[in-house]
């Protein structure tokens, strides 16, 4: 038995010198080191030698498996080496193979829901409209109704602008809310107006979860004979179930913003038992209209305005307003 070894050990590493591909290195493993080649039958016939012969022969057929193991892998390694140096020696690009595909972008998930928000409006008959993110305080407060008093007005919440007026009070600043191009619209339009404002919007104060100090608004404005608080909620409502389904609750509940009266919130349940408010609504206040040149006597209409973020949060599933302007690619890729 032990020359039988001697034998296969010359067989085998005569053969390996001839080996030249890996291929024939894989077919040359599976031949003396595979299952059912011949170093593997003298190992599992042991069991049927005597005790001296089965600790003579045990030793030296699994010295040589190990040895002709040793020899193979020297071998695969001389053979990636030959294979390298042939790469680097001759013409590596294949000029027939297809171009590596560029990566390409996508619309940001914000710009993505605004654009859902607007389609859902302009199925309804809105057309969309744009303004200036730098305003003055007349659009964006007074001719809203919104007092001279107003906590909105204070340093710590709007970004102003030093650009004062006759006396001596700050008149420009960054809009704090898409509103104002409800006011400069209907100077130079006539009712009957259906319009939606999307927008950048500015906000004096600290980021955390639920809160940046820019983000989009989309604002929507309907103006016309016979417009009523009916007309803003099957409007409103229309919009919900287009964004988020049919089976989406929603719920209307007073509330108070200087420019329209009466005033409404509207929240959508959140999946888990709450609610999540997503805009405010109401009737365009009568000084509204009066100071734009619309008689509130023969002109009613609504008005809503809501986060673009807020929307996404509960349409995705997101808890941090704050992922949409990390810039990281991994959050971008998933819309």
């Amino acid at each position: 038995m032990i020359d039988h070894l001697s034998n296969l050990r010359q067989e085998a590493l005569t053969s390996l010198d001839a080996v030249s591909t890996p291929i024939e290195l894989e077919n040359w493993r599976v031949k003396y080191l595979g299952r059912k080649g011949p170093l593997t039958e003298i190992l599992r016939g042991l069991g049927q030698a005597s005790p001296e012969e089965r600790k003579e022969v045990g030793a030296a057929a699994n010295q040589l498996k190990q040895d002709l193991e040793s020899s193979r892998e020297e071998k695969e390694s001389t053979l990636q080496d030959r294979d390298l140096h042939d790469l680097a020696d001759r013409d590596a690009i294949d000029v027939t193979l297809p171009g590596r595909p560029a990566p390409l972008g996508h619309l940001h998930p914000i710009t993505q829901i605004i654009q859902e928000i607007v389609e859902a409006f302009s199925a309804m008959g809105f057309q969309t409209v744009e303004g200036p993110e730098v305003e003055w305080d007349r659009y964006n407060f007074e001719a809203l109704n919104i007092p001279q008093d107003h906590p909105a007005r204070e340093q710590h919440d709007t970004f102003w602008i030093d650009e004062k007026d006759k006396n001596g009070s700050p008149s420009m600043l960054l809009r704090t809310h898409t509103s104002p191009m409800q006011v400069r619209f209907m100077e130079n339009h006539k009712p009957p107006i259906r319009v939606v404002v999307p927008g950048k919007v500015y906000r004096y104060e600290a980021t955390d979860a639920t809160h940046e100090w820019h983000f989009h608004q989309v604002e929507g404005l309907a103006i016309d004979e016979g417009i009523s608080f009916s007309h803003l909620k099957g409007t409103l409502y229309e919009f919900a179930k287009r964004i988020f389904g049919i089976k989406r609750k929603i719920r209307f509940r007073c509330d108070y913003f200087p420019f329209v009266e009466p005033g409404a919130e509207m929240a959508i349940d959140d999946g888990k038992g709450g609610w999540l408010e997503i805009m405010g609504a109401g009737m365009v206040h009568p000084k509204v209209l009066e100071g734009v040149g619309v008689d509130p006597k023969r002109y009613t209409g609504f008005a809503f305005g809501m986060g673009a973020e807020r929307i996404a949060n509960l349409k995705y599933g997101i808890e941090d307003i704050r992922s949409y302007y990390s810039n990281d690619t991994r959050f971008l890729r998933q819309f």
